[in-house]
């Protein structure tokens, strides 16, 4: 007999007390015990029979166990030494996973890559992230330029919506250009928090993020671009030209500022949350020297 899948509230608690596995709070675990969101989640990410996945953070295998019928092979990284034993029960029988009790921040992801997979083999991440530490993981992916295609991660929904987030919306700041400079963000799933042992206090959502081959605008230099981002969103309620004039300081002028920026058609009375990446990129261009 087919013993259940892991991610069941039956199967979960089971597994919970026959380990006497308690929570830690500090890890931010919650585990999921709905499959059909599972499904959901592998047929987002788009994970075949050739695709090379690596998870974050496996709790007790509910994902994982899914993940390694769908997928070529699976490569886990679990911080939480307590969940060795109980990954190696819940996916026996699976011999295409291997668990690194590693924390992902921490990792030489670029190698694990390549000693796991097939060179050249597409590589998606999938993960159920803990909330406290989504952004640090996500922006680490994003940021090492890793040789991964795609990020398809269940993140709290607030989260999940300013990394999505279009111009002129409450939600769109700093972090939504970050991640957008990156990828093609999209929210595909909304997630209610009773599909989770135990209960967050907040909604969830699946993020999915395809990644670019090359960055949407062309840059003068990238790490000065994203600062400039950083320094409009500064005080949101006020205007380019105030946010700017403080970040340059002693270094240029307010009259300089109005100059340059009205040389690339932006005006200095608006406000960070309405400019388009495109003009982020001429802002910041023309800004730098």
């Amino acid at each position: 007999m087919k013993s259940k899948a892991v991610a069941t509230p039956t199967r979960t608690k089971e597994i919970l007390k026959t380990y006497g596995f308690s929570f830690k709070k500090s890890l931010g675990q919650n585990f999921l015990i709905d499959v059909n969101i599972l499904k959901n989640i592998i047929e987002e990410a788009g994970i075949d029979q050739t695709v090379g996945a690596i998870e974050i953070g496996p709790g007790i295998g509910a994902l994982t166990e899914q993940l390694a019928q769908h997928a070529d092979r699976v490569v886990a990284f679990e911080i939480d030494q307590r969940l060795l034993p109980i990954l190696e029960e819940t996916l026996e029988g699976h011999n295409n996973v291997n668990v690194i009790n590693q924390d992902i921040l921490k990792a030489d992801v670029e190698r694990v890559i390549k000693e796991h997979f097939e060179q050249g083999q597409q590589v998606r991440v999938v993960a159920n992230l803990p909330y406290y530490i989504t952004t640090p993981i996500l922006m680490k992916l994003l940021m090492d330029r890793l040789p991964i295609d795609s990020i398809t991660v269940m993140i709290q929904k607030e989260v999940a919506d300013r990394m999505a987030a279009s111009p002129n919306t409450k939600s769109y700041g700093s972090l939504s250009i970050a991640v957008q400079y990156y990828t093609e963000a999209e929210v595909v799933l909304n997630v209610p928090k009773t599909v989770f042992m135990p209960q967050p206090n907040v909604d969830s959502s699946v993020l999915h993020l395809e990644m670019r081959t090359a960055p949407p605008v062309q840059l003068e230099d990238e790490e000065f671009f994203f600062d400039v981002v950083k320094a409009t969103f500064g005080q949101r309620r006020k205007t380019l030209m105030n946010n700017l004039a403080r970040h340059f300081k002693g270094e240029m002028d307010k009259q300089e500022i109005r100059d340059r920026l009205e040389k690339v058609g932006i005006d200095p009375s608006r406000r960070g949350e309405s400019l388009a990446m495109e003009e982020f990129a001429s802002l910041a261009n023309v800004l730098y020297k």
